[in-house]
């Protein structure tokens, strides 16, 4: 063998290589570009059976052109070591996500329109089943979105096709971020917009025999209605007792709401409370 030929043949080699990392391992977090495929993991049959939550049916599917823009949550310690949708164990620290109807596993490109950080993250699981949020995403992938402190942020999001086998996750490069008027909405879309309440609600939490979670208690109405649009549908603010108390709920079972606790705790809110109702 020539030199050349030699030389020629050790950089293809080398090429490939790279493409296998790319496959397997899909890229990191090193602020690199999307991650090539080369290897893709099968779809897992099993997630693409139309399903139901809360009286709400879903139909998982191919969805080559989607692109969305909506609420993002995020989701850690509770859910920490669980098994996926995907039969994957869930990793808070991995960049990984939760849709509800994107063929898994998949790949998805996330931007926070705020400050236009980008991530590639791995779908792997089922969610958020909460009106207005159209992804939920690891801790990390929050992380590195800068969104940890406001527990949920605007975004885009794109399907870019099949997860490699595994990982897949990577930090992009960031882009400038987009003003109201430029964010691409797609209008076959079928997530509501967000809309806050407009008013709190009284809630009388004594002798009804159910528990509730306390995320916080705030000396102003402004400060315990923003905590309660970050944690969803299920929170409201309190206006009872002189101050201004966020609370998640309720639940007839304890355990139930100490899981529910232990996901607040997550989410930022390390203070969280259990109640009982009586």
């Amino acid at each position: 063998m020539t030199v050349g030929r030699w030389m020629r043949s050790t950089l293809l080699l080398g090429l490939f290589s790279l493409l296998v990392a790319c496959s397997t391992l899909g890229g990191g977090r090193g602020g690199g570009g999307v991650p090539v495929v080369v290897d893709p993991a099968p779809i897992v049959s099993g997630t693409m059976r139309p399903y139901q939550v809360r009286g709400r049916w879903y139909t998982p599917k191919e969805q080559p052109n989607y692109e969305e823009v909506g609420m993002a949550s995020w989701y850690g310690d509770a859910f920490n070591g669980r098994p996926t949708s995907t039969g994957e164990r869930f990793d808070m620290r991995a960049l990984t996500a939760a849709h509800k109807t994107l063929p898994l596993p998949g790949l998805v490109e996330v931007t926070n329109l705020e400050n236009g950080r980008r991530v590639v993250v791995r779908v792997n699981d089922r969610g958020p089943f909460v009106d207005g949020r159209i992804i939920d995403l690891s801790r990390g992938a929050a992380q590195e979105l800068d969104m940890l402190s406001q527990g949920v942020g605007r975004v885009r999001v794109r399907y870019l096709g099949r997860a490699p086998r595994l990982g897949g996750g990577t930090v992009l490069r960031a882009e400038a971020p987009l003003q109201p008027a430029q964010v691409p909405i797609n209008p076959a879309s079928t997530a509501r917009p967000y809309t806050p309440p407009l008013q709190p609600a009284s809630v009388a939490v004594a002798g009804n025999g159910s528990y509730w979670v306390q995320a916080g208690a705030f000396p102003d109405q402004r400060s315990a209605r923003r905590i309660a649009d970050r944690l969803g549908a299920r929170a409201m603010v309190d206006a009872s007792g002189g101050g201004w108390r966020v609370l998640v709920g309720p639940w007839i079972d304890a355990a139930a709401a100490e899981n529910a606790r232990q996901a607040v705790v997550a989410r930022g809110y390390a203070d969280a409370l259990l109640i009982s109702g009586g």
